[in-house]
């Protein structure tokens, strides 16, 4: 018995494979060029049989047309034998069509020659193909969707090939027309080889039957492997296909029969052992893989850093507001990130100062007037106001804080709350009041800066979203790269825009902690002010002109008490006091820490910002696979090209011929 190992012959990494396999399922093959291993040939050439010996699993053999569809065959190392089976529908299939083979499937333990024959033969009625049985049926006979099996288990190696029907060159009466001679050349994507690969970079030759040659035309197959007939840039490989008798050996071993061909079988006897059999063609097939991804790299990576160096371009003239540098800022308002952040703040601020107490400080709003005046009778108790401003994104919506409606500060209301808060908390103080109060009443004074905080964090977080995709419009002109792009940068980009909320919440679980405490001077200003203004107030109302002397008042006035209170009114304007002079030097500190650490540090300067993402040092460090992703040229493209070549080429012959009349 012949030895094999994965790891001699595995195919590529595994994680890029999964990676691969995804991106299949989820559709993307139209868009981007995923690495997969197709054998391309005419009908009944041995194709299947290729396959068999690439992976070592028996394919589905019928006496009709094989393979009327394409087959993703997944192989993937798990601790549990299993096999997925499902129909990945054509993209362009009607909604009907594609929820109706979404919903077939299942799941078996394990895959035989027979069982699979069972999948093959459902899959073709799921996706409505015709059969010989089919007198005059008007089914198609070639269907673009995709059968998918991915098998799992201990001893799998990683994987992925893809079954497509033959080349049939004429038509079979009622079983294939010209149009299925078409679609067939369609199907995903894969064209014939000297169409889809003009340059031969991609396309190794092999020879499937040399036992079936006529004597005689050995040495013309020899040339052709050797390279001295029809050269290709690959070259040619030849291999044994059992046939049926050795399929109905159930002891037959493909390595070995192949091993005794090719020692013992002249003339491909004398042929270089690494152009026969399926275990060297397994190793070409690598080295060809590994061939292309090293010759695309640079031309990805140095494409890409063209993008982010002008994305990082436009991301310094917009911090700078330096608008007249590029056209592209006229062009796309998106772009203006400076101006529309700072006017935010200012709205945040705002807010803050206008509306974030629950209770106001006095009747008019501002921070001068005593809070015991009598109510102006302006009923603002019903006012409300929108914490968000911008709408969000899609892809956004998960994270950002969601739109809520919040009332203005209740009116004449503060006097009877803090009354309230004191006798609830009363101990056997004298003339003051518990400690604890103060962190009782700020927390309820303060229990709306979360709302609008985290409004204005989210709303900067979509200005900032909002710049990244017009910049990558702006540079990009590929919507395929850019959504390819958009797809690597999504995960970093809401991990970074979750760091800025994260520090704002983190501010705000300081300013929410049971021990009110500043060092700032202006607290005890603010407080002295406050009373001061009281005393001058009363002073005030009972001041009369007095000559040159100005506005004088008699002494007895002066010395009466500005109002009869009792002991808990006392304390409670004392609350009051300290209360809104603590209250006002927190809100501006906040203010400022959540706009210059949540938003400017976080979002818009640092080295981990969103802004700060998409730079050449990132381009650097992609895989080989993510540049393919991102900027690999996408299959239409190379097969409009290819054909733009051709037909350059058969017109410059003709301008020749012309020439010469």
């Amino acid at each position: 018995m012949s030895s094999h190992t994965p790891e001699q012959h595995g195919f590529a990494e595994p994680l890029m494979l999964e990676k691969i396999d995804k991106l299949f399922a989820c559709g993307v093959g139209d868009l981007v060029s995923l690495p997969q291993i197709v054998v391309v040939g005419d009908q009944s050439s041995g194709k299947s049989s290729v396959l068999e010996g690439l992976i070592r699993k028996p394919l589905p053999r019928d006496s009709g047309l094989c393979t009327r569809f394409a087959t993703q065959i997944i192989f993937r190392r798990a601790k549990r034998e299993q096999v997925v089976i499902s129909i990945i529908p054509d993209q362009h299939a009607s909604p009907e069509h594609s929820n109706q083979v979404k919903g077939w499937g299942r799941t078996i333990s394990s895959l035989d020659s027979d069982t699979f024959k069972g999948i093959m033969q459902e899959a073709h009625e799921e996706m409505g193909l015709s059969s010989n049985s089919d007198d005059g049926s008007r089914k198609p006979t070639f269907s673009n969707d995709v059968l998918r099996l991915e098998i799992s288990g201990p001893e799998q190696e990683h994987l992925s090939v893809i079954d497509v029907p033959g080349i049939f060159k004429s038509t079979t009466e009622g079983v294939t027309t010209k149009a299925d001679i078409q679609l067939v050349r369609n199907m995903e994507i894969l064209e014939l080889a000297a169409e889809a690969d003009i340059h031969g970079d991609r396309t190794l030759g092999v020879l499937t039957k040399p036992d079936l040659v006529d004597r005689g035309a050995e040495s013309g197959v020899v040339d052709l492997v050797e390279g001295r007939a029809r050269q290709m840039k690959l070259g040619w490989h030849i291999i044994r296909n059992p046939g049926q008798k050795d399929l109905k050996d159930m002891s037959m071993d493909r390595g070995d029969l192949e091993a005794a061909f090719f020692r013992s079988s002249a003339p491909w006897s004398s042929i270089e052992k690494g152009k026969v059999g399926i275990d060297s063609l397994r190793l070409r097939i690598k080295e060809v893989l590994s061939s292309l991804v090293k010759k695309e790299f640079p031309k990805q990576t140095a494409y890409l850093i063209g993008l982010a160096t002008k994305f990082q371009r436009l991301v310094s003239l917009s911090m700078n507001a330096s608008h007249g540098a590029d056209d592209a800022f006229e062009k796309s308002p998106g772009l203006c990130i400076a101006p529309a952040v700072m006017s935010r703040m200012k709205k945040f601020s705002d807010e803050m100062a206008n509306y974030s107490q629950s209770y106001s400080f006095n009747c008019n709003g501002s921070d001068v007037a005593p809070v015991f005046m009598e109510d102006s009778g302006e009923d603002l108790d019903e006012e409300i106001f929108d914490i968000r401003k911008e709408d969000d994104p899609e892809e956004l919506v998960d994270i950002l804080h969601p739109q809520k409606s919040l009332r203005y500060p209740l009116h004449g209301k503060t006097k009877d709350w803090l009354l309230q808060v004191f006798k609830d908390n009363q101990g056997f103080e004298l003339g003051t009041f518990n400690a604890s109060i103060l962190a009782t009443v700020m927390k309820k004074q303060s229990s709306k800066w979360e709302d609008i905080s985290m409004g204005f964090v989210s709303d900067a977080i979509v200005l900032v979203h909002r710049f990244i995709t017009s910049a990558l419009v702006s540079i990009c002109d590929d919507r395929n790269v850019r959504d390819a792009l958009v797809g690597k940068l999504s995960d970093a980009l809401t991990q970074r825009y979750q760091n800025a909320i994260a520090s704002a919440g983190f501010l705000l679980k300081v300013e929410k902690s049971n021990t009110p405490m500043t060092m700032n001077h202006y607290f005890n200003d603010n407080l002295q002010r406050s009373r001061q203004e009281k005393v001058t107030d009363h002073v005030k109302k009972n001041a009369f002109q007095y000559g040159s002397h100005g506005m004088v008042v008699r002494l007895e006035h002066a010395l009466q008490p500005a109002r009869s209170m009792s002991n808990e009114q006392h304390v409670a304007q004392d609350i009051h006091d300290i209360l809104k002079s603590y209250y006002k030097v927190c809100r501006k500190t906040f203010v400022d820490s959540v706009c210059r650490q949540s938003v400017i540090h976080y979002l818009l300067e640092c080295d981990d910002s969103p802004l700060a993402l998409f730079s050449p040092m990132f381009v650097s460090q992609l895989s080989a696979d993510a540049l393919e992703e991102i900027a690999g040229e996408a299959p239409g493209l190379k097969r409009s090209r290819a054909q733009l070549t051709k037909e350059a080429a058969s017109l410059a012959k003709a301008v020749r011929i012309l020439t010469r009349i």
